[in-house]
């Protein structure tokens, strides 16, 4: 009988990818200690939009990551060249390379890779590139709006930077970003890789980026930040969406010992699907969600957290609060989405995710959900709220769904 079969975790499961490294820019904190913090006290950093005059907009909140410099984070040559996008997943990859210990060019050449998610490119460059060339000409376009704008331009320019030479790429999956970008880096390590940067951050709000994400649908129209995002609440209107997000290192497990690494935790199972067409059959986030534990190699009794995908709408979350009760039974697992206390930040969001995830595991303490959100009755989940609650956790398993039927789950194990 499988580990997964009976329950157990078992002696057979293969060895995860070890996380030796965390950077994080986030609403709430720059840098990994502050923001966890501000998570444990449950802060909320949602607040009217500051980045531009969102007054005549039907949404006017937003999780802004505030107090970023960006001349301390970037350097001055690459300020003209890079969205703030791009700006903030420097920062988080400077602080996830400097916790792991880990300076990539004294590793051998194509040793280390970087593979991070984005769903909404440089949306800010962007536009004041479209803004002169409408009010003042082509001629008063820049070079660099040919790449700072495009999705890849966080993994090139952290490779750059840093001399990440080894195989690397972005993933476009919108929420189901962060934790797919980590299956990908997973898979490189397999292939053989030494060690490789992952995760996603993303960020829109100006207002050409604002006025998509709008037409995408599931915002919160309230201008009260402790009424506009409550997931799994009777109430629940949608969502405040952000900007920021997490950046980890992941290494071979051997290497990772042999260097003498601390390691965070380390990713166990991963696993993605894809919903069909409206009306042709139901969600599969539940089915990521087994297969994930499967690739894992444990059961539902050994996790002991899920941090859901939390999307503030009632449809989406009785979904996604049924699929948590067929697999652990109604109120069967301690579930949180401290995502509420920093809006959801696209691809960024579920990197987040699984940051909060690795210090939850490392310090065996759940960080809460708003304390305003109240549990509707169609939603079956031991929902943390209001305070951190102690536990003992083993695992936990992050979930995410992106717009257009993405699904990803991912298992993270303690360190041992």
């Amino acid at each position: 009988m499988t580990a997964a079969a009976n329950g157990s975790t078992g002696l057979t499961r293969r060895r995860g990818a070890a996380v030796t490294g965390l950077g994080v820019v986030a609403p709430g904190g720059i840098g990994v200690r502050s923001w966890w913090e501000a998570m444990l006290r449950g802060e909320t950093a949602l607040g009217p939009v500051t980045r531009f005059d969102a007054s005549g907009y039907p949404a006017t909140l937003a999780g802004e990551v505030t107090g970023f410099a960006d001349e301390d984070h970037v350097p001055a040559k690459l300020l003209p060249q890079t969205d703030r996008v791009t700006r903030l997943s420097l920062a988080a990859a400077a602080e996830a390379l400097d916790d792991a210990g880990l300076e990539p060019r004294d590793l051998p050449d194509y040793a280390m890779g970087v593979v991070t998610a984005n769903s909404t490119g440089g949306f800010e460059f962007g536009q004041r590139e479209l803004q002169a060339l409408w009010s003042k000409g082509r001629r008063h376009v820049g070079a660099y709006q040919s790449f700072a704008w495009f999705y890849a331009a966080n993994s090139g320019q952290i490779s750059i930077r840093h001399g990440l030479r080894g195989p690397s790429g972005v993933v476009v999956s919108e929420q189901a970003g962060g934790l797919d970008a980590v299956a990908q880096a997973r898979r490189r390590l397999r292939a053989g890789v030494r060690a490789v940067l992952t995760g996603g951050l993303d960020s829109a709000v100006c207002p050409w980026g604002w006025t998509a994400l709008l037409a995408a649908g599931g915002m919160s129209t309230r201008d009260d930040a402790e009424r506009a995002y409550l997931p799994f609440d009777a109430d629940a209107c949608g969502h405040v969406a952000g900007e920021g997000g997490a950046l980890l290192v992941l290494e071979e497990a051997g290497a990772a010992r042999a260097r003498g690494a601390a390691v965070l935790g380390t990713v166990e199972g991963c696993a993605a699907t894809f919903d069909p067409a409206p009306g042709a059959g139901p969600p599969r986030l539940l089915a990521a969600a087994r297969l994930a534990l499967a690739d894992a190699r444990i059961g539902p009794a050994d996790v002991d957290v899920v941090f859901a995908d939390a999307a503030g709408e009632r449809d989406a979350d009785r979904a996604e609060a049924r699929a948590l009760a067929e697999l652990f039974g109604p109120y069967g697992v301690a579930v949180t989405a401290p995502k509420s206390l920093t809006g959801r930040l696209g691809a960024g969001g579920s990197a987040l995710d699984l940051a909060a995830a690795l210090c939850a595991l490392r310090d065996q303490v759940i960080p809460p959900t708003a304390g305003a959100v109240r549990v509707a009755g169609d939603c079956p989940v031991d929902l943390v709220r209001g305070a951190p609650r102690p536990a003992r956790l083993r695992h936990a398993l992050v979930l995410a769904r992106g717009r257009g039927g993405f699904n990803a789950a991912t298992v993270v194990r303690a360190a041992r």
